[in-house]
């Protein structure tokens, strides 16, 4: 016989409630909308609760018409008092997990979260964990806390983790299409978790315990963030042997097996692939465990942007100019193309780098106006994007194109600025001067 919990999850009785109304909580606030549940989001985020109940988008790309059309038919409500936690049957908790200082798992969000939630948590309830952390966090962390205020994980609440999986601006793979791993702290807790994720994701791939599933995240993004490195480093041997590693990876990929195509950059960008890897390292020491090709990895992805520098002092030196004074605009802040989310973008790593030279830096991104504050970067807050125009880009000593986005005109950038620093190959079939792009 199935429980209240799954019946209320078939005949859509249920309500959801979401922690985190970022890049992965408001797309699970949306999905569940349109399949008609009622969802309450919650967040410390006044601007992004004040922006919802106006039936507003703050992300980019994220369409604010169901928006506006869940909000004004009650399926969608905002708060940032989580004493309303316990009006929700089901909680799912996708707030940031980033690195401390010392390039450790910082779980305060998270641990935060749960010192808000606990005292309103009510029997009966499904917790979710998304955030991306090592395996264990959910055993060892989140279910005694839980536990803390007088319920019982597995009898009287449930607990699962499912990590997320979202890719912003990628329109071919989006929510729900997805596969959703889950891993349940009991088989109750499992069955509520397929209930709850099978309601609007196509497939749920159920694992047997929250720890697999914690590691399986993390393996997808260190699986990336390897490979990223390998190519990182191909490059700059491909680049002293004079020889174009874009083409190298061309040829490369018309291979039907044993080989998939990642592409170099100027360094590592975004929430995950930047930051999980030392989430396992981190774990490994527990263990007595050194995990000496991620940390490698690591280690060649963060020396990218010294190396991107490096070339662009080469490339005004040519011209015989030094970095110090002189005008460098960067393209692209954001850390990947035709999105507006600059989490971890290399791009920061890239600015520091040139002001500690003596550059003037600057920035321009059509998808982001000004620089809001960030953890790491603070002193960035306020910048704005230069426009794009013709004076604007021919009076820079040098542009570096950080981000390849839609919306930037190359060929207009090819005729109008002298020097160009190209870490995304961006110019590639575009006519222009001998010794004007320098690929990095």
């Amino acid at each position: 016989m199935s429980s209240p919990f799954i019946k209320n999850t078939e005949d859509k009785t249920l309500t959801v409630g979401v922690i985190g109304l970022g890049y992965v909580g408001l797309p699970l606030v949306l999905s569940y909308a349109a399949k008609g549940y009622h969802v309450t989001g919650f967040d410390v985020d006044l601007k992004k609760i004040a922006a919802l109940q106006a039936g507003e988008s703050y992300i980019k790309h994220i369409d604010p018409g169901p928006i506006a059309e869940y909000v004004a038919d009650g399926r969608i409500k905002a708060t940032s008092d989580f004493q309303r936690i316990g009006e929700v049957d089901a909680v799912i908790i996708c707030v940031p997990t980033p690195l401390s200082a010392h390039r450790e798992p910082d779980l305060s969000y998270i641990e935060a979260t749960l010192e808000a939630i606990v005292p309103h948590l009510k029997p009966g309830q499904l917790v979710s964990l998304e955030s991306t952390t090592y395996p264990g966090t959910t055993l060892e962390v989140v279910k005694p806390r839980i536990e803390s205020g007088g319920l019982e994980v597995g009898k009287s609440i449930f607990l699962v983790f499912s990590p997320e999986r979202e890719d912003p601006g990628n329109e071919n793979f989006a929510g729900p299409v997805i596969p959703k791993v889950l891993g349940g702290v009991s088989e109750d807790c499992l069955e509520r978790g397929l209930a709850l994720y099978g309601a609007i994701y196509a497939k749920v791939v159920p694992v047997s315990s929250p720890s697999v599933a914690e590691f399986t995240k993390l393996l997808e993004n260190i699986y990336r963030a390897v490979n990223i490195g390998l190519v990182n480093e191909m490059k700059i041997v491909a680049s002293a042997m004079g020889v174009d590693i874009w083409e190298v990876i061309d040829a490369a990929k018309t291979k039907p097996f044993g080989f998939t195509a990642f592409y170099p950059g100027p360094g590592l960008g975004g929430h995950c692939i930047p930051i999980d890897p030392f989430y396992l390292t981190w774990k490994a020491r527990e263990y007595g465990l050194h995990t000496r090709f991620i940390e490698l990895a690591g280690e060649i992805n963060r020396s990218i942007p010294e190396y991107v520098v490096e070339r662009t002092a080469g490339a005004l030196n040519k011209l015989k100019k030094p970095v110090n004074g002189s005008r460098v605009l960067l393209i692209g802040l954001a850390y990947k193309a035709n999105v507006d989310d600059m989490r971890e973008s290399p791009t920061f790593e890239l600015m520091d780098l040139l002001k500690e030279r003596g550059a003037l830096v600057s920035y321009h991104d059509p998808h982001i106006a000004s620089i809001m504050p960030t953890r790491e970067h603070a002193e960035w807050t306020g910048l704005e994007s230069v426009e794009w125009n013709k004076e604007n880009i021919a009076s820079q000593d040098c542009v570096i194109v950080a981000t390849k986005h839609d919306a930037c005109d190359f060929d207009q950038l090819a005729q109008w600025a002298p020097c160009i620093v190209d870490t995304r190959n961006a110019m590639e079939g575009i006519e222009t001067s001998e010794g004007q792009v320098i690929k990095a």
